[in-house]
């Protein structure tokens, strides 16, 4: 009985990675993008799953001369770039966003962020599937929200960039796995 659950985990755990491996190919993230006048370099991309569905994939993109996790923990030049496989609608986004910000931060944090979060969340859109969203992080704190490779916020407060990035960058965000995943060396 051992060796056949033992062979099924097997063919399944061969299974998730092949699809994983088929959804980032899918998702064809650049190996480089162009922010400003640095050149950024894809450091890892991995897929999010939750209870079995693939929901999107995303690719975290720092300088070359940075690991990951620098990159994300100095607030370095960054991008990260989601693309997405099912239909979302932008309110349950907006929720799974708010319920994140609120685990990492305490209302006082938040309070002087809110308007502009608010700002931020008012230009998403319900989601289809291929569609791709983009945060990106200048080297004046500068955060950008791509849609679908148009800009459609920009916000100058880096206290924003850090907290917005965090969900999915910081302990205790969306996922530990994909964060895991997105910062590994």
């Amino acid at each position: 009985m051992r060796l056949l659950l033992l062979t099924a985990l097997l063919m399944l755990s061969s299974q998730l990675w092949a699809n994983n491996h088929e959804r980032l190919q899918e998702a064809n993230f650049a190996p480089s993008h162009a922010l400003g006048k640095e050149r950024l370099e894809r450091k890892n991309q991995s897929v999010l799953t939750y209870l079995w569905a693939d929901v999107y994939a995303a690719a975290f993109y720092a300088p070359a001369q940075s690991s990951a996790k620098q990159a994300a923990a100095k607030s370095l030049t960054q991008r990260l770039e989601l693309y997405y496989f099912r239909n979302i609608d932008s309110q349950d986004v907006i929720q799974a966003a708010w319920v994140t910000l609120e685990r990492q931060h305490d209302a006082a944090s938040l309070q002087p962020l809110r308007s502009d979060i608010d700002a931020l969340h008012a230009t998403f859109r319900d989601i289809c599937p291929g569609d791709r969203y983009a945060l990106s992080l200048n080297t004046a704190g500068e955060l950008t929200l791509e849609v679908n490779g148009s800009s459609v916020y920009t916000n100058q407060k880096p206290a924003l960039a850090k907290a917005y990035l965090g969900i999915w960058l910081a302990p205790n965000g969306l996922s530990d796995t994909l964060r895991t995943s997105l910062l590994a060396d």
